[in-house]
């Protein structure tokens, strides 16, 4: 795995649109926290400017969350979730991110899933995609053909991946059986995502204890982290994290996403010092990511 960050030297006259730009699209009625919390994680990761997308009525609470990020009122349907009348805002705001995330807290209705599909296929950077936005109909269309990118010619277009193991199973309607010993269970997952980044041109993080990355030819297991980061808003800050270095263009995206993974999982093994693990949290995660980049860094 990758342990040192190539830090670019920030030159005096730099302003926050030199670091990129990070597109953040998710929040719904009852799950604002999760776009905040993968939002800040953008920032703590060294993003110029990070901007949510979110539903009009969570707009006030997710921006009241942290004040270093700006938001962007999106139309609603009746629960609280994006309708498909945000696809030309998001695809404006698009326009201009180096790095975009979909998925935390975004909820699920027939229309986020025509709205998720359609934006996809007209991405032009590279895509976290995670949580709700994880959903097999979107990626098993026309007969197991996967999202095609209409404008993958125009800048350096990615899809990245990361699923838990719930999630993967959706992905792909399969799961570990739960009997099977952990070195197996290993082995077993990691041809499972092998086999799938293989068929879905991507970047495949599949979270969990040693985090598997692969894009299909290459696989890394990452070394960092602990059992207390299996708590809620973890995933969240990770994509955050994958995103924010993403916009910078530090390195090729599969090195970007595995230095990424390894960053998250440090800067829990540094909360679970501090707190015990026990005691772990997602904002522990994002409050520990700094100390994390200082050691990869060799500060």
């Amino acid at each position: 795995m990758h342990n040192k960050i190539p830090i670019p030297q920030r030159c005096t006259t730099a302003d926050k649109r030199t670091f990129g730009t990070v597109l953040g699209i998710g929040g719904s009625r009852g799950m604002a926290g999760a776009v905040a919390m993968a939002g800040k994680s953008a920032l703590l990761a060294g993003a110029g400017l990070v901007q949510l997308a979110v539903p009009d009525p969570v707009l006030e609470t997710v921006a009241g969350f942290y004040p270093e990020y700006t938001t962007i009122p999106c139309p609603a349907d009746a629960a609280g979730r994006f309708s498909l009348q945000a696809l030309p805002t998001l695809l404006e705001c698009a326009g201009n991110a180096a790095s975009v995330f979909i998925g935390p807290g975004l909820g699920r209705s027939s229309e986020l899933t025509q709205l998720i599909g359609q934006f996809l296929q007209q991405a032009v950077c590279p895509v976290v995609i995670d949580a709700d936005a994880l959903q097999r109909e979107i990626f098993e269309q026309h007969n197991g053909n996967n999202v095609t990118n209409n404008n993958a010619t125009k800048k350096e277009t990615a899809f990245i991946l990361t699923p838990h193991c719930g999630e993967f199973a959706r992905l792909t309607g399969k799961s570990v059986p739960p009997e099977e010993q952990p070195v197996q269970r290993q082995e077993t997952a990691s041809a499972a995502a092998l086999k799938f980044a293989e068929k879905h041109p991507a970047v495949l993080v599949l979270k969990g204890h040693r985090s598997i990355i692969t894009d299909g030819s290459r696989l890394e297991l990452n070394t960092t982290g602990n059992p207390g980061m299996a708590t809620g808003g973890s995933g969240d800050v990770l994509t955050g994290l994958i995103a924010g270095l993403l916009a910078q263009r530090l390195m090729p995206v599969f090195d970007t996403v595995c230095l990424a993974v390894h960053l998250h999982g440090s800067a829990g093994d540094s909360a679970a010092a501090e707190l015990g693990e026990l005691s772990v949290t997602a904002t522990a995660i994002l409050a520990h990511i700094p100390a994390a980049m200082r050691i990869a860094s060799g500060g």
